[in-house]
């Protein structure tokens, strides 16, 4: 017998976690994206949910990556058989979460993150009352211009569209399981793994497979 071993003691087994959806919401130009890109690469039980779109794909994005686009009539067909968990019309745009691909990795015990606008999370509370729902604010809405303007993907047609939605959006706070303010990133970024850690270790997670 080693001196690890206790006699009488059966080997303990250990606790899988559950898999469940984390979303990532705001206003446009809040710094979702950098804020989800970062939790991605430090914790590796995280998965992004690629969602499905009609807007345009800019000249950065790749298919599949940042988002399915689709035409405005495609993206129709599947909603009209089912194949989003939630949808959402954003400034003249259609967006959606594929359903079967978010139940299959949390089945698989991942943490599926949604990068969504605000609309995009509200919709998931509702089917999903189970989410984790963040909500990332900015320090104002002159910061909100400032990185529209400065990431140079959209007009300034929609940029002041944008601006003009922002403050409907940002009272939608009140909402959500978390805050994020993102006026320092790295501040910001801690925030957000510190979320997903607490969340990880709640017990009601864990389960004897």
């Amino acid at each position: 017998m080693t001196s690890s071993q206790q006699p009488g003691t059966d080997a303990v087994q250990l606790p899988q976690r559950n898999g469940y959806l984390l979303v990532v919401s705001g206003p446009s130009g809040a710094g979702k994206g950098t804020l989800v890109t970062h939790l991605i690469e430090q914790r590796p039980d995280c998965v992004f949910s690629v969602s499905a779109t009609t807007r345009a794909r800019r000249s950065t994005e790749a298919e599949g990556r940042e988002y399915l686009f689709l035409s405005k009539e495609e993206f129709e067909r599947r909603r009209e058989a089912g194949y989003f968990l939630e949808t959402a019309e954003v400034h003249g745009n259609l967006y959606g979460t594929p359903v079967e691909a978010v139940d299959s990795q949390v089945r698989a015990g991942k943490v599926v993150v949604l990068d969504v606008d605000v609309q995009g999370g509200a919709s998931v509370r509702r089917t999903r009352p189970d989410a984790v729902s963040v909500f990332v604010y900015p320090p104002s809405l002159d910061s909100l211009r400032a990185r529209l303007v400065s990431r140079a993907t959209d007009t300034p047609e929609v940029i002041e569209q944008r601006i003009r939605n922002a403050p409907a959006e940002l009272a939608q706070w009140v909402h959500y399981d978390y805050v994020v303010m993102n006026d320092q990133l790295q501040q910001a970024q801690q925030a957000l793994l510190a979320i997903h850690d607490a969340e990880h270790a709640r017990v009601h997670r864990l389960r004897i497979s």
